[in-house]
C-alpha cells in the first residue's frame, strides 16, 4: 500500500491513497511528489468548512503565472467509477477545470458539510488518516515544505 506524508510548518498530514479505485490518479500524484514537483507550492485556495487546495506550480515563490491556472503540463483522466469516491473529511482529490483536465493540483476536504456535489465529479484519490487537525490549521498561502511517499 503507498502512503504519503505532506509536510507543512503546520504539521504532518499522513495519507493513504486509493490504489484499487483511482491507479492513474494515484500513480500521477505520487510521481509528481517523489520528483520533488509539490515541493515549495502553497495551498493557494483555502475556503473554510470546504477545501484546501495546492498544487499549482504558479504558486511557488517567483513564479509569473496567476496561482490556481497552472500545471504540470499534461491532463489526466477523470477516474470516477470506484468504491471510494466520497468527498468526506480528510479526503484528497484532484482538482480540475472540466473534466478530464486534472494534472498536479489537489484539494483536501474539511467535512462533508459543503461537498457532496463533487462526488463522482472530481477523483478522489486518498484520504488523511493521521494529522487531520493540520487541515483546520492550514491557512492560504502556506507552503508544502515536501511530499514524502511511501511503499509498504
Amino acid at each position: 500500500m503507498k502512503t504519503a506524508e505532506i509536510h507543512t510548518a503546520k504539521g504532518v498530514m499522513k495519507v493513504e491513497f486509493y490504489e484499487q479505485d483511482a491507479p492513474k490518479t494515484v500513480e500521477n500524484f505520487t510521481k509528481l511528489a517523489k520528483e520533488g514537483f509539490y515541493d515549495g507550492l502553497t495551498f493557494h485556495r483555502v475556503l473554510p468548512d470546504f477545501v484546501i487546495q495546492g498544487g499549482c506550480p504558479n504558486s511557488r515563490e517567483g513564479a509569473k503565472g496567476m496561482p490556481g491556472t497552472g500545471g504540470p503540463g499534461y491532463k489526466i483522466d477523470c477516474e470516477l467509477t470506484g468504491g471510494n469516491q466520497y468527498h468526506d473529511r480528510g479526503v484528497l482529490s484532484m482538482a480540475h477545470a472540466g473534466r478530464n483536465t486534472g494534472g498536479s493540483q489537489f484539494f483536501i476536504c474539511h467535512s462533508r458539510n459543503n461537498t457532496a456535489h463533487l462526488d463522482r465529479n472530481h477523483t478522489c484519490f486518498g484520504k488523511v488518516v493521521e494529522g487531520l487537525d493540520v487541515i483546520d490549521d492550514i491557512r492560504q498561502g502556506d507552503r508544502i515544505e515536501k511530499i514524502v511517499v511511501s511503499e509498504a
